[in-house]
């Protein structure tokens, strides 16, 4: 057991991190015109999320770590990221998809000298939504507003894993964890001017199936189309997920919640 903390110690520098934002829009992209019924608008966003705050509890073997982490604290063992998002809508009725994947990593030795110890730590998920524009139109002020909700499934990978290699065979603890769950989604955004926009968003998963009781995401900024089919978006995220089971080894569990910037890019066809 002793061996296991001093492990999960070393861990505790390597999980945190989880670039998982739901991009804006601003409400030139969300509020349809005549000219835009009868045929598909798309726009692709690859976009980037930094956790100012990471905080919560991972679990691996049955044994627990407070995390407490600030950015630069992550970007030390970031060693991988990429995140982009799709969505086409024709009319009020939209399809989203989403595809996300952050690799953390570090090594060291147990005092000692005893043994080297590898820590890989991985997330991925992909969504498909359907969606649907409920509200759209121009408010009192003469300026255009949308809201839109999203229902759909996602997958997710998880990936927690300590290697231990010493003068014995090698040990490893921990591992992945895959599973699918469902997803609801609600955006607002109004324009502020003929180039900002104003845009919130909320999105809710798991629900207890497959082990994941929450994952919860709210968003809130601003866009700017500096030109005319690319935007620069950028605001705040409030992030988290609560998933647990119980593996071989013992539970296998990952409960943290983050806030930081978001920033992206959108291009619009």
């Amino acid at each position: 057991m002793q061996t296991i903390r001093k492990l999960a110690s070393l861990q505790m520098f390597v999980v945190g991190l989880t670039i998982a934002a739901a991009p804006m829009a601003s409400a030139q992209s969300l509020a349809r015109s005549q000219e835009d019924e009868g045929r598909w608008r798309h726009s692709i966003t690859p976009y980037l999320f930094l956790p100012l705050s990471t905080r919560g509890t991972s679990t691996i073997a049955g044994t627990s770590v407070d995390l407490d982490l600030n950015l630069s604290e992550v970007f030390d063992v970031l060693q991988g990221a990429a995140s982009v998002r799709y969505e086409g809508w024709n009319g009020d009725f939209g399809i989203i998809s989403e595809a996300y994947y952050v690799r953390l990593g570090d090594d060291g030795t147990l005092p000692g000298g005893r043994a080297d110890v590898d820590v890989d730590v991985r997330q991925t998920f992909v969504n498909v939504q359907g969606a649907y524009r409920f509200a759209h139109g121009a408010n009192a002020s003469g300026r255009r507003y949308a809201a839109d909700a999203a229902i759909g499934v996602q997958w997710n990978r998880l990936k927690q894993e300590i290697d231990i290699a010493g003068p014995g065979p090698g040990v490893t603890l921990g591992g992945t964890e895959d599973w699918f769950e469902p997803m609801i989604a609600l955006r607002y955004a109004v324009e502020i001017n003929d180039k900002w926009s104003f845009a919130s968003r909320a999105q809710l998963s798991g629900f207890g199936v497959n082990g994941d009781d929450l994952q919860y995401l709210v968003l809130a900024g601003f866009d700017w189309k500096g030109w005319e089919n690319t935007s620069l978006r950028f605001g705040y995220q409030f992030y988290g997920i609560d998933y647990s089971t119980d593996r071989s080894d013992g539970e296998f569990a990952y409960d943290v919640d983050q806030n930081g910037l978001y920033a992206a890019v959108a291009f619009h066809f």
